[in-house]
């Protein structure tokens, strides 16, 4: 084409041309009226419980109404039409408020409830006020720190309510003395004249137990009784003024013990739980005392006062709403033979050990068997509340769940079963959605992962033969997805047996890897004793590799091991999903590569990347791979360097940056959208100032938002991952919500939205 000489008529050509391109690019599949977000449907996979929530309150103003308080997984209400438990905080974005100190439940207004909440003393903390249940909440910053998730949770409750002044709010903080609120928790001030001021921010790692608990006599207005588990000479303190003034209680148990837990019952004789420690460990001894408010005598109920009484300590409380003289209380750290719960009739005299007669009905929540034995009656039993409406109705919590009975006023046998429908409260550490098999097989701490064929149904048991606490790395044989191998640790600092295996049914029964025969003669490699050593599977499922001190492999199944060449002590492993012969890794800050079916690995060029990759992914043995291999697709790979995402589909030869403009923290890849040339992308990263979850079906070009305003969990993020199978699909593994997945909603129009 001639150039057109008239400057006029060029620029109105320019132009139409412009507006020719513009439509041809509008008009592209998945660009036109592309929204900034997807709507997604949230739901959790179903484990049930999980861990540790340390205190559960009874509405005393409308029965069947209960809330309960977890460490990091925010807080729950129980719905009793719904027959089930409500999460509360899935809405908040601030990680530190997933951790609740403390929950007040109005005497009055069944409608308005109350939290205290701050991971640690060195994260932002709040009183939160609800006045529809929890559905909405105002939140007040308050200056001084809590524990949510520190030693001596278990302690409370620190956030009490006037009852007969309902506008009235006192909180016993772990480190500023006692603080009060006179217009409904909106405004907090220190307590001038009580006479702990606290003991100030603790050093890192550190805590203190401050302020353990503040009770209101319901019946004795103005009357309050706070305790201190800080050590000292003295640990209660009254006031008969409504907190103008206070002094130090006399009497009581030697101050060596410390008042952690304390209910008041109708006849003004508040029950006393006592510790060595604030816990949930390091407790040895306690004990259980009773002071009467009106005449200020004491008397010592503790359970079993034998000199050679099993170690542990007191925490848990309770009393009868109906009848005073029925109160619990709860042992903790008594681990031989195990924590129990003790119930008395008759204000302490006798008592009558339930955990001798009870059995415990874990059909809804299998995985409570953990390592195959029978489940124990509990650990951790921090919490322990009688239902204000039914005496016979009681529940407690441990570790690892929450137990509850029908049976509490009765003789005979009792039977507890968790009371946990609609609870999540577990850390994941990793998990992989197999392209055949079942949809999802995870890794967690503590209770070890699961297999989960119904992502509705908790799974009959967790990861077994060798069970290890946690499960540190997962991952599935490309073209033969039942092959699968694992990596876990134990709560001690050497695993006692194997700390890897291999299932040939994808995950539904396991096979120890003798880890004895990867060391030198008369050694074991420090990774694999740890639990540290990350482990994979080739394509075909017939060679796995350790990465170990001296990163090794074996072609049939453990018997033998060969050492890697040319493969760093400690390297993170990825197998190619389709090519049984290629595996890669970052290593020495470059990219490496076997051809040969992992017996070697050299230097690839990987043109496109940053020179250096010191910060492809993030460090420690429960981080997720920053690495990816595509399934379905030989030498298709992604990684995660920086904040920034590059692909590449030579087998590492060659990368292009593909992450946009947002800056990712975690991804995961998932099948890909129709007629579309990338997987889809699913990532926890930064745009516009926003963190997020978010999805990209263009290989990382453009990004969609796929959670809300109302699904945001903390921002408490661990791993998320695609299904290989469902498009839309995608996992989250989150610290204190379990795993969550979601699926973009379908209009009646059948199209997403």
């Amino acid at each position: 084409m001639p150039p057109i000489a008239d400057p006029e008529r060029a620029g109105a050509v320019r132009r139409r041309l412009v507006q020719v391109a513009a439509v041809i690019v509008l008009a592209m599949p998945g660009f036109a009226h592309e929204p900034a977000s997807v709507a997604y449907h949230w739901r959790n996979v179903a484990v049930g419980g999980g861990g540790f929530a340390p205190g559960i309150v009874f509405s005393t103003a409308e029965r069947g109404l209960a809330y309960l308080r977890t460490d990091m997984g925010g807080a729950y209400r129980r719905d009793a039409r719904l027959n089930r438990w409500v999460p509360l905080l899935d809405g908040n974005a601030v990680s530190s408020y997933m951790g609740v100190e403390s929950v007040a439940a109005h005497p009055v207004d069944p409608a308005i409830v109350y939290l205290a909440v701050g991971m640690s003393s060195r994260g932002p903390a709040a009183i939160m006020r609800s006045s529809d249940r929890g559905d909405h909440w105002r939140v007040v910053p308050v200056p001084f720190a809590m524990g949510g998730n520190e030693d001596g949770r278990g302690m409370g409750e620190r956030l009490a309510i006037d009852p007969n002044r309902p506008a009235t709010l006192f909180f016993g903080s772990r480190h500023d003395g006692l603080w009060r609120s006179d217009d409904s928790g909106a405004r907090w001030a220190k307590v001038p004249h009580f006479p702990l001021s606290g003991l100030g921010k603790p050093p890192r790692r550190g805590t203190h137990g401050g302020l353990s608990f503040v009770l209101f006599d319901p019946k004795h207005p103005g009357r309050i009784l706070v305790a201190s588990a800080d050590a000292g000479p003295r640990h209660l303190f009254r006031s008969d003024d409504g907190g103008a003034t206070w002094r130090p209680i006399e009497g009581g148990p030697a101050a060596s013990l410390l008042p952690v837990k304390g209910v008041i019952g109708t006849d003004g004789v508040a029950t006393i739980t006592y510790a060595d420690g604030i816990g949930p460990n390091g407790i040895t001894r306690g004990a259980v005392w009773r002071h009467a408010l009106g005449d200020g005598t004491w008397e010592d109920v503790t359970p079993d006062k034998r000199a050679d009484a099993p170690p542990g300590g007191y925490m848990g409380v309770a009393v009868s709403a109906q009848d005073p003289r029925v109160i619990a209380v709860s042992t903790v750290g008594r681990f031989r033979p195990v924590d129990t719960v003790w119930r008395s009739s008759s204000g302490g005299r006798h008592w009558d050990e339930l955990w001798t007669r009870s059995i415990r009905d874990v059909a809804a929540s299998p995985f409570l068997a953990l390592d195959g034995s029978t489940p124990d009656f509990g650990h951790w039993i921090a919490g322990l509340a009688i239902d204000p409406f039914d005496a016979n109705h009681a529940a407690y919590v441990t570790g690892a769940t929450m137990y509850a009975t029908s049976q509490f006023a009765t003789a005979g046998t009792m039977r507890w079963t968790p009371w946990v429908r609609g609870i999540e409260q577990t850390a994941i550490i990793t998990l992989v959605s197999p392209s055949a098999g079942a949809p999802l097989v995870s890794g967690f701490g503590d209770i070890a992962g699961f297999r989960h064929d119904d992502l509705a149904v908790s799974p009959p048991h967790v990861h077994r033969n060798p069970y290890l606490t946690n499960t540190n790395t997962l991952d599935y044989a490309g073209l033969a997805p039942q092959i699968m191998v694992r990596s876990g640790s134990t709560h001690t600092r050497e695993v006692p047996g194997a700390s890897l295996a291999w299932s040939a049914d994808g995950g539904g029964s396991w096979r120890p890897l003798d880890a004895a025969r990867l060391a030198p003669p008369g050694s074991i490699p420090d990774p694999l004793a740890t639990g540290d050593a990350p482990v994979v599977v080739s394509a075909d499922g017939a060679v796995f590799l350790v990465g170990g001190a001296a990163p090794v492999r074996t072609a049939d199944r453990g018997r033998t091991w060969q050492r890697i060449v040319g493969l760093p002590a400690g390297t993170r492993v990825t197998a190619d999903k389709a090519d049984p012969r290629r595996f890669y890794a970052v290593a020495g800050g470059r990219i490496v590569r076997s051809d040969d079916g992992g017996a070697s690995f050299h230097a690839v060029s990987a043109r496109g990347l940053p020179a250096d990759l010191s910060t492809a992914g993030r460090r420690g043995r429960e981080a997720p791979d920053p690495m990816r291999a595509v399934a379905g697709q030989a030498r298709a790979l992604w990684l995660h360097a920086g904040t920034a995402l590059y692909r590449s589909s030579d087998a590492g030869e060659h990368w292009t940056r593909a992450s946009g403009d947002l800056a990712v923290a975690l991804y995961g890849l998932g099948k890909a959208a129709p007629g579309a040339r990338w997987p889809a992308l699913y990532a926890v990263g930064t745009r516009g100032g926003l963190e997020a979850v978010w999805r990209s079906i263009d290989g990382g070009t453009r990004w969609q938002r796929i959670d809300d305003d109302d699904h945001r969990w903390g921002l408490r993020f661990r791993v998320i991952e695609g299904d290989p199978r469902r498009f839309g699909r995608v996992y989250i593994g989150t610290d204190g919500r379990g795993i969550l997945y979601g699926d973009a909603r379908v209009s009646q129009t059948g199209k997403t939205r």
